[in-house]
């Protein structure tokens, strides 16, 4: 498959609350905006991590699931029909010969704007990796640390493990998918949602599962491509558990990741910026959110929110260098696309 070329006006490194209302504020000034983010849905953290946790501290809101934010942002943004290259992260930063920048990602996707935001919050996701020797040898022949598409393991043996809310949720979704589904813990008390946790129970009783907790995989094997986990049980010594995919799900650790090298002024892993537009040493990119910092950082949603705002009208003067800024409130101007 060709690698693609996706040219925007304002370039988003990140998917989070933030970045997407980035998208909002830019779409108000006429500026269209493309993401990037290493995981494979908008949202970040809100949602790889605690889609179910509620969140006190959006106006106007007393309390609201971290997952349905996220929702009422893409509701928000909709109407500006902004882009995403999702499942890749961003790599490389090059300047061009005609002043935008080029993004390039681990997938090769190239990416010029003449803007570039980085919201990449606490960094880029990588996933926590179980000490597994072999581990690495199995990664895309077997191993999978997203499960970035459902369908993929249709019909297919597979074996889960982890106790927070990720690994008990796509334990409940996939045993409707898969042939075979075993979900195995290390203990017997689960991190996630109560009511997840007892639906996982439920599926083991009714046989729709295969529930191992006092026990952990230790070991993989397989010619080429993997077929059997060794799991090593607390009580029951080693066996060997025949299986297409393992999926471990222990988390995801932030990481800065290829953007420390891009020459940016950086301060204990966070992007030094000016506080009069969020902007960073290099002309043309700003960073909005928890992956700054500066005198007095709040990192909260909340201050990630008015840095995107004051980012964007100074990148209006950027990508649109021969038009006048004219801000005008969304009262008074609507939406194109929604009721006034």
């Amino acid at each position: 498959m060709e690698n693609r070329t996706i040219e925007t006006d304002i370039l988003i490194i990140g998917a989070g609350p933030v970045g997407l209302f980035a998208v909002f504020e830019a779409g108000l000034l006429k500026l269209r905006c493309h993401l990037i983010d290493a995981l494979p849905y908008p949202g970040g953290q809100l949602m790889e991590i605690y889609p179910k946790k509620p969140i006190y501290d959006i106006p106007g809101c007393p309390s609201i699931l971290a997952g349905d934010l996220v929702q009422n942002l893409m509701n928000q943004i909709l109407p500006f029909n902004p882009g995403f290259t999702l499942g890749e992260r961003a790599e490389h930063l090059e300047k061009q010969a005609d002043g935008r920048w080029c993004v390039t990602t681990s997938r090769g996707t190239k990416h010029l704007a003449p803007v570039v935001f980085i919201a990449g919050g606490l960094g880029s996701f990588e996933p926590r990796k179980p000490p597994i020797d072999n581990i690495e040898f199995f990664e895309d022949k077997g191993v999978e640390y997203f499960v970035r598409y459902p369908e993929f393991f249709k019909n297919r043996r597979v074996v889960i493990a982890g106790g927070g809310d990720s690994a008990l949720d796509w334990t409940i979704y996939l045993a409707e998918v898969a042939r075979e589904l075993t979900l195995v813990h290390r203990r017997t008390e689960f991190r996630g949602a109560p009511d997840s946790v007892e639906k996982v129970q439920e599926l083991a009783k009714s046989g729709k599962i295969k529930l191992i907790t006092n026990a952990q995989v230790t070991g993989l094997h397989g010619n080429g491509k993997l077929d059997g986990v060794v799991i090593q049980h607390d009580t029951e010594g080693e066996f060997t558990v025949e299986t297409d995919y393992f999926v471990p799900l222990f988390g995801l650790t932030p990481k800065l990741g290829p953007i420390a090298d891009w020459g940016l002024e950086l301060d204990k892993n966070a992007i030094v910026v000016n506080t009069l537009d969020y902007s960073t040493n290099i002309q043309g990119i700003y960073a909005i959110g928890d992956v700054n910092t500066y005198p007095g950082k709040l990192k909260l949603i909340l201050c990630g929110f008015h840095e995107a705002t004051l980012a964007c009208q100074s990148a209006f003067k950027i990508a649109r260098p021969d038009q006048k800024l004219s801000f005008k409130y969304t009262t008074v101007t609507g939406i194109e696309g929604l009721p006034l």
